[in-house]
């Protein structure tokens, strides 16, 4: 689960990391307020659009302001603007959030991020000289230049880890003590949170020889969310795909892509593997859709529905396996969902383990028009070739 940058900037600050003071106001008669409350802090302040994506200050969506009436014009142009990034596509994200944070004396940037490497099962932690630019060039043109310290989840980050990531950062020696602190506090922050990403872009060094997080991204792992109950607060609705948030609230595990081709699917790497089928037939998956063990025909049905409310699909590809679930279960609730959403596309399905025969002389019986193949490439090159 993505969060803004104020929430997780609460966050880091629940764990007593260090943080420039701010308030995210959603209305515009709120400025007023919120601004005479930073300004006590700082007579620079920042106004920072709140949307899940990075590239904000390219977009326009990050403004540096020195007087009252500096600040109500940023608030009045990026409130409620329709924010273009990199990250967001050529549609944008309607604005509707602004922090208010207090300015900086900035006398470098650096760059900080956790995540678990994998590979080696080990939570990494990544830093750079090169704060404040696209990492991901930093990392294609000048590698040399992006740090890594791997933590052994057994014991943690230790103190001389620290130190070595800040002395081959050049960090000041006045400066050791405060970004110690702060790594150490984001860390912890990281694994009490069940964080799958902590991203500090930029890291600052003030020129008051302070280490503090001038950004903040931070993903939250949905999967211990049952651990946090107060952080499914943080949750944006707007902020998401509205065919994902439908398709959560059915239970349903669905990504929405860019091909045509709507994929339903029992069992994520079986999902996996028909996406990738359909890629090597030539056409293009709309879709991650696992339905799940134990699907029936209620989750059927949903999953029909959601995959038909993208306009892209031409077709439909069902590739079901029933171990836990049975076939013919499976075949009732294909019929049922296409006869409630009146399917006006092709619909490949096959059919593999318990019950299979069964599910398909169901299908086969039931008049409509259903294309039932058994082998996976050869369904998935039929359902390339009927939306063509």
């Amino acid at each position: 689960m993505k969060v803004h940058e104020y929430q997780a900037k609460e966050i880091l600050k629940r764990h007593k990391a260090n943080v420039p003071y701010g308030v995210v106001i959603d209305k515009k008669e709120d400025w007023e307020a919120a601004y005479s409350d930073v300004v006590t802090k700082s007579p620079v302040v920042v106004v920072k659009a709140q949307i899940h994506a990075g590239g904000r200050g390219k977009g326009g969506g990050v403004k540096v302001t020195k007087t009252k009436d500096d600040a109500k014009a940023a608030i009045d142009k990026i409130l409620g603007m329709q924010l273009i990034t990199p990250q967001t596509g050529a549609e944008g994200k309607k604005v509707l959030k602004v922090y208010l944070e207090q300015g900086l004396q900035i006398a470098k940037e650096y760059y900080l991020s956790i995540l678990l490497d994998r590979s080696l099962r080990k939570t990494i932690i990544m830093a750079s000289t090169e704060g404040g630019m696209e990492i991901e060039e930093v990392a294609e043109h000048s590698p040399e230049k992006i740090l890594k310290i791997f933590i052994d989840p057994g014991i943690g980050v230790q103190p001389s880890q620290v130190r070595k990531l800040a002395f081959d950062l050049n960090i000041p020696s006045e400066a050791m003590k405060s970004f110690q602190d702060l790594v150490t506090k984001a860390y912890n922050a990281y694994i009490a949170e069940d964080c799958s990403l902590l991203e500090i872009n930029p890291l600052i060094l003030t020129a008051q020889n302070e280490i503090i997080a001038g950004d903040c991204k931070m993903d939250l792992d949905e999967n211990a969310m049952f651990r946090h109950a107060d952080n499914a607060n943080y949750r944006d609705k707007s902020e998401e795909d509205p065919l994902e948030l439908q398709a959560s609230e059915f239970n349903l595990n669905y990504v929405k892509l860019d091909g045509n081709i709507g994929c339903m699917v029992n069992g994520a790497g079986l999902a996996m593997a028909t996406m990738d089928i359909v890629k090597l037939a030539g056409a293009e998956p709309a879709n991650f859709l696992d339905v799940g063990g134990g699907a029936n025909v209620t989750t059927v049905t949903n999953g029909f529905k959601i995959i038909l409310s993208d306009p892209n699909v031409k077709g439909i590809f069902v590739n079901i396996f029933g171990g836990i679930v049975r076939c013919d279960m499976v075949a009732e609730g294909i019929i049922q969902a296409a006869k409630s959403v009146d399917l006006k596309v092709p619909l490949v399905v096959r059919l593999q383990g318990t019950n299979a025969d069964l599910g398909r002389e169901v299908l086969n019986k039931s008049g409509l028009k259903i294309t039932g193949v058994d082998d996976l490439r050869e369904a998935a090159a039929t359902i390339a070739k009927l939306i063509k």
